[in-house]
């Protein structure tokens, strides 16, 4: 029975979980939002929150107890000088969880994991180009409108046309006879060898 504890196992080993999710919290931290299944999101949020709180006072011992989780040292420093300074302000709750479904294979509950001041970043269109375009497809809905109506017209003034006739009834398949079973291969009987008479 698994009363009375407080982390989910996620079916690994000590080593393997503890692995796990060190490495998706230096890919949280490195990108700021990931894609996991809830129950590793729900674990990996409980490891990230700690780090934000310790990396919020910037002090040598708390780089070192941080960098025994984080290994890349680039992420490390992002950490303490871009992420933890923009949480100053906050208490706890460092992160969100977001559901966007399940996944296909397995059916498992899939869910956002990021940082909450996170902002996606979206590609923006220039209004000019998208004016072009639009000015461009209008003259080709316009010819596709006369085409559409001069369509109707002709197949009016075409004759109908005529049914072809049913075709006759195809004669049955006559069954090809069964070939006739071949004989077995006779098997070669080796005859016995008679040692040479010396005269």
């Amino acid at each position: 029975m698994n009363h009375k504890k407080g982390f989910n196992k996620l079916n690994r080993n000590a080593s393997h979980r503890k692995a796990l999710l060190r490495n998706m919290a230096t890919v949280l931290f490195k990108h700021e939002r990931i894609v996991t299944t809830k129950a590793k999101a729900i674990e990996v949020r409980r490891v990230a929150e700690k780090m934000i709180t310790r990396a919020k006072e910037d002090s040598v011992h708390n780089r070192r107890v941080v960098g025994e989780k984080i290994a890349d040292q680039g992420i490390l420093a992002k950490l303490f000088t871009d992420i933890a300074p923009r949480m100053k302000e906050r208490n706890g709750g460092y992160t969100r969880i977001l559901k966007i479904g399940f996944r296909d294979q397995d059916a498992a509950s899939m869910v956002v994991l990021e940082l909450v001041d996170h902002k996606l970043e979206v590609k923006k269109t220039d209004k000019k180009k998208s004016a072009d375009k639009s000015k461009k497809a209008e003259p080709k809905t316009a010819a596709k409108a006369k085409k559409t109506e001069a369509e109707p017209k002709e197949k009016a003034k075409a004759a109908p046309k005529v049914k072809a006739e049913p075709k006759a009834k195809a004669e049955p398949k006559v069954k090809a006879e069964p070939k006739a079973k071949a004989e077995p291969k006779a098997k070669k009987v080796s005859e016995p060898v008679q040692p040479e008479s010396a005269e």
